[in-house]
């Protein structure tokens, strides 16, 4: 992990979740990872079909140039990473494991950047909705964020992390 706040969310959401394979919703304070806020964002499955963004922090935000609340995480990839991005979502939604992943974004000019994404499942129970916890951040913020949007995402690394229970 090379970013702050892919360190940050992740050796937190490792202490929270303590004997368990993840964390409940309510056992996150995000007033314990504020220098991260920006950077992370919480999938919910409101709908069926796909897992929409609950909640996205406003470097998130910035990173695409829109409010990304309620699009669906899918749309945000290109065609080729689909399958995969598809696959990683279903591990982690049944709290199998969580997994950093190496992201190239792109802009509509073909500008790109590295993005370090941290994805971790969230356990729930009943009709309870967030399922997962991530990171989105630039590895280097690039001298063109605000000013051009990301258009697509292209996953370009993958390490899964888990699913080994916490020793106490």
């Amino acid at each position: 992990m090379k970013h702050a706040s892919t360190q940050a969310v992740f050796e937190y959401w490792n202490r929270q979740r303590a004997n368990r394979l993840a964390p409940e919703r309510g056992d996150i304070d995000p007033a314990k990872i504020r220098h991260a806020l920006g950077d992370t964002f919480m999938l919910a499955a409101d709908f069926a079909d796909q897992l929409r963004f609950r909640l996205a922090g406003t470097r998130v935000c910035a990173l695409f140039g829109r409010e990304i609340k309620g699009e669906a995480f899918t749309a945000l990839w290109n065609e080729q990473s689909h399958p995969a991005i598809e696959e990683l979502l279903n591990i982690v939604i049944h709290e199998v494991g969580g997994a950093v992943a190496g992201l190239t974004g792109r802009t509509e000019e073909g500008a790109e950047t590295e993005i370090e994404m941290l994805l971790l499942p969230l356990a729930y129970s009943g009709h309870a909705r967030i399922r997962a916890l991530g990171v989105l951040a630039p590895t280097v913020p690039p001298y063109w964020l605000g000013a051009k949007p990301v258009s697509e995402l292209e996953l370009v690394g993958l390490r899964h992390i888990g699913p080994q229970e916490k020793s106490r």
